[in-house]
């Protein structure tokens, strides 16, 4: 019996591990193109995706605090970031331009993006950002994407040395992302943020040029 049963949970943790993989193996990151339009109105208009989301990063080419009431708004969740298939193709048109803005695909349909953008002039610090669809939350799909992005973006961006990325305290999942691909924890910056109404801490994270990317399994 004790032989059935450890050979029933070996079976059952292969088959994940090899579903899991095979999922990996289709996850690809490229520019938006204009037939994503259905495919990102999936999850860009769902407020599960982007109520956590810095939404102004979604529509400024420069990371930015003055904002206008409009995105503020938005960012307390008194609205979604896309209503209309007008809006979610100026947003791939003329918003989401490569390699500032990066489509996170599964079997190359859009399922969310990676955005990585300088603060002002300072052309060797960016920070990073993403969003992805509500059905693959959990699935390790964040992670395997961000070590395709690790292993080129200092390539992409000429001059970047330093990629950082800030999340909400309790933001556990996408710290333990974060972490998981070799990002170092820096430390906490008080009362940082205005998040739907609250004044919060975030942690900040960094990787380096430097760095190196974690190679433990997705």
């Amino acid at each position: 019996m004790y032989y059935i049963i450890l050979s029933m949970l070996y079976y059952k943790t292969y088959h994940l591990v090899m579903a899991n993989a095979i999922v990996q193996s289709r996850i690809s990151l490229r520019p938006f193109k204009d037939d994503d339009i259905d495919d990102v109105l999936l999850w860009l208009g769902d407020d599960r995706v982007v109520e956590n989301t810095r939404l102004e990063m979604l529509s400024n080419g420069t990371y930015n605090e003055n904002l206008n009431t409009q995105m503020i708004e938005r960012m307390r969740g008194r609205d979604k970031t896309c209503n209309s298939r007008e809006e979610a193709l100026n947003f791939i048109k003329n918003k989401w331009i490569y390699p500032s803005y990066q489509s996170i695909c599964l079997d190359d349909h859009s399922i969310g993006i990676f955005w990585i953008l300088s603060y002002n002039d300072w052309k060797h610090s960016a920070n990073l950002g993403y969003a992805i669809g509500f059905k693959y939350w959990g699935q390790g799909i964040v992670t395997k994407g961000l070590k395709i992005l690790l292993s080129k973006v200092f390539q992409e961006f000429h001059g970047l040395v330093r990629l950082q990325a800030l999340t909400l305290v309790e933001g556990k999942a996408s710290q333990r992302v974060l972490e998981k691909v070799g990002f170092h924890r820096e430390g906490l910056l008080r009362k940082y943020v205005n998040h739907k109404g609250c004044i919060e801490d975030l942690y900040i994270f960094s990787f380096l040029s430097t760095d190196e990317i974690s190679s433990g399994v997705v």
